[in-house]
């Protein structure tokens, strides 16, 4: 008892001192100032930069480690396996086989399985909270929590009807029993024949599923194709199908046939870019020409090209060949050559995105610059088509001599025969063109407008493409702004031309016929506000543009000054030598003739000294040489006396 009364008095004690601590302890608590909480701030040490600068690279993101890049050979090999892969799975939905091979099998699972072999990938825990006393929950845990309690009652409703029925059934007469079994039989028959039915329609429905997979499979692309042996077969595949389509077959051909793949590949896609070739030829000769098929093609011309450039350019050159000998041909059997049709003009066109078009000499781009030239001369401009095909050609020859800035005389001769056919006869007396066009022409007013009234509802716009095909105007009217069309390129043109030679040293002499035609000759007053903007632009271009001339000038020269005939005077410094130099010259020049006499004694005494050992070392050898030579003597002649005494000897003997 006293031990347990002493325990209490300690406990009570205790609590006591504890409750008066805590009064206490709300004394002692004492806050600092704000004056010294800036100053212990202030002796903070500021981090130095370094330190900044090693704890940001802390933070910052570290760079892994990555695969490999893979060759050329390793991204066509696997995109052709990829190709092989999607084109079996095509194959196989065309046939309708099912894909149960591919489709991954389950995993077998024991009994005995905890099925705790799982890997949580990221939290799915919630954050409880409450909404006016109430529990939050997610949705989608409402909407399972709803199912299973919607499940739960369904399946109570059912049992629930279920016991009702049966204790409806128990609870009916008994005489029910003693009821026939027929019409029991008659639903148990009733319900085969529905079961028949629902899967007599599931079947028919698979097999509509089965048949539309079939003919998709069917309409779709080959995923792999062979690269085509002959220009039918790549017509094969192209015709009939859209741009994108078109582009797809090429573009699975190239994959299916790299280079990397097989050796022969590379002769077959080299094959090819002349089909290509040849089927831009088609497409051009079409009703209307597909342009847009072309431009697509060309991309993927330019693709073959860097893969093969001596193919392509040899291809390409084969064409230039047979164009410039047909006109050979015609120009022989005929006197003169028409312009070429329009496929020759896309392939001049394609030839300068292909191929760079500033070198001073290419094996392609020079052949179709003098391809061109030729056309420019050879063929007469009789037609408003031929006007419209010899622009064509122009504009075709700046696009190439743009960034060489070559000079084309024949470029500036034909945009002169042009604007000279768009002045009246009667006007161009005393101007002179040059060959191979005449003054003398009926041709030479082809572009003189006959009606003013034309001219008034002309609309600026680019040639029609019709005229190079081939098609006619019908009306005045089109044929006047067909005329106004083809002056307004010319004057482009002409523009276009002065910028490009401007620098030359013979601008003037080049373009002053030019500038005469349009300030004289040509009728402005008749054209388009548009038109004589242009023409006005170009005339002041014409005459502020080009390097003026100054005569020549004699080069200034200073004077010769006059001969003085005031005695030089020159100080004596040896005797018996004058010299026109001051003493420090002369000290110098002095120890330098003294070097070089010590150098000569220098050499002298040393090629005495060499000579020297030469005769030393000579005597040596000449005594070292008698000295041997009068030892062999001495041992023949000893060997010659032994010989002798025993033959001497051998003859006492016998």
């Amino acid at each position: 008892r006293e031990r347990q009364a002493q325990r209490e008095n300690t406990l009570e004690l205790t609590e006591k001192l504890d409750n008066d601590w805590k009064e206490i302890q709300a004394f002692l608590s004492h806050k600092t100032s704000k004056s010294e909480t800036k100053h212990k701030v202030e002796e903070k040490v500021k981090p130095d930069e370094y330190d900044m600068i090693v704890r940001e690279l802390g933070f910052e993101m570290k760079a892994r480690p990555s695969g490999r890049m893979k060759t050329e050979e390793e991204l066509a090999k696997e995109e052709q396996e990829r190709l092989l892969q999607l084109e079996a799975d095509r194959l196989r939905r065309m046939h309708g086989e099912d894909d149960t091979g591919t489709k991954k099998k389950p995993k077998h699972i024991s009994a005995d399985d905890l099925a705790d072999g799982f890997i949580l990938d990221k939290d799915d825990r919630r954050l409880l909270s409450y909404n006016d006393g109430r529990l939050n929950i997610e949705d989608d845990k409402d909407e399972d929590v709803e199912g299973s309690a919607g499940r739960t009652e369904d399946d109570s409703g059912e049992e629930e009807s279920e016991e009702e029925s049966g204790s409806e059934a128990d609870a009916v007469d008994s005489h029910s029993d003693l009821e026939s079994d027929d019409g029991s039989v008659e639903k148990a028959s009733a319900g085969e024949e529905q079961e028949r039915i629902n899967e007599g329609n599931k079947n028919k429905l698979q097999s509509r599923d089965q048949n539309t997979k079939k003919k998709a499979a069917g309409l779709e692309l080959p995923h792999t194709l062979a690269a085509p042996g002959s220009y039918e077969q790549l017509k094969a595949l192209l015709l009939g199908r859209p741009v994108e389509e078109q582009l797809l077959v090429i573009e699975k051909i190239k994959k299916s046939s790299h280079p990397s793949l097989a050796v022969a590949n590379k002769a077959k896609l080299e094959k090819l870019f002349g089909f290509l070739l040849e089927y831009i030829v088609e497409l051009t000769a079409r009703e209307p020409p597909e342009l847009k098929t072309i431009d697509k093609l060309v991309l993927v011309l330019y693709d073959l090209c860097q893969m093969f450039p001596e193919a392509a350019s040899n291809h390409v050159k084969l064409v230039l060949q047979d164009a410039a000998h047909d006109m050979e041909e015609i120009l022989e059997t005929r006197g003169r050559a028409a312009f070429p049709g329009l496929d020759m003009l896309i392939y001049l066109k394609i030839i300068a995105i292909l191929f760079p078009t500033s070198d001073y000499w290419h094996p392609v781009v020079t052949p179709s610059m003098v391809y061109m030239s030729q056309l420019l001369t050879k063929c007469p401009v009789t037609t408003l088509q031929d006007v419209v095909k010899g622009l064509l050609v122009c504009c075709l020859f700046l696009q190439y001599v743009s960034v060489s800035q070559r000079f084309i005389p024949e470029l500036v001769n034909f945009l002169l025969r042009i604007l000279h056919m768009a002045v009246p006869s009667r006007g161009v007396q005393g101007l002179t063109l040059m060959h191979p066009f005449r003054s003398l022409d009926k041709n030479g007013s082809l572009l003189v407008i006959s009606e003013t009234t034309d001219a008034k509802t002309w609309q600026k716009q680019s040639l029609p493409l019709r005229m190079v095909i081939g098609s006619k105007e019908n009306s005045k009217t089109e044929v006047n702004h067909l005329r106004l069309s083809c002056i307004d390129v010319c004057l482009d043109l002409v523009r276009r031309c002065a910028v490009l030679y401007g620098s030359l040293p013979s601008f003037q002499e080049v373009m002053n016929p030019i500038q005469i035609l349009l300030s004289q000759h040509v009728p402005v007053s008749g054209y388009p506000a548009q038109l004589q903007e242009l023409h006005n632009s170009i005339l002041t271009q014409l005459e502020t543009q080009g390097p003026h001339y100054h005569p020549l000038v004699c080069e200034k020269k200073k004077p010769v000054p006059l001969k003085l005939f005031t005695p030089k005077i020159v100080k004596v410094l040896e005797f018996g030598r004058k010299q026109g130099s001051n003493e420090r010259e002369q000290e110098r020049k002095r120890l330098i003739h003294r070097h070089k006499r010590e150098l000569k004694g220098a050499v002298r005494e040393i090629r005495r000294d060499n000579q020297f050992l030469a005769r030393m070392q000579l005597a040596e050898i000449t005594e070292r040489d008698s000295e041997r030579k009068r030892k062999v003597k001495q041992l023949f002649g000893s060997l010659a006396e032994q010989e002798g005494r025993w033959k001497a000897m051998k003859k006492k003997k016998f």
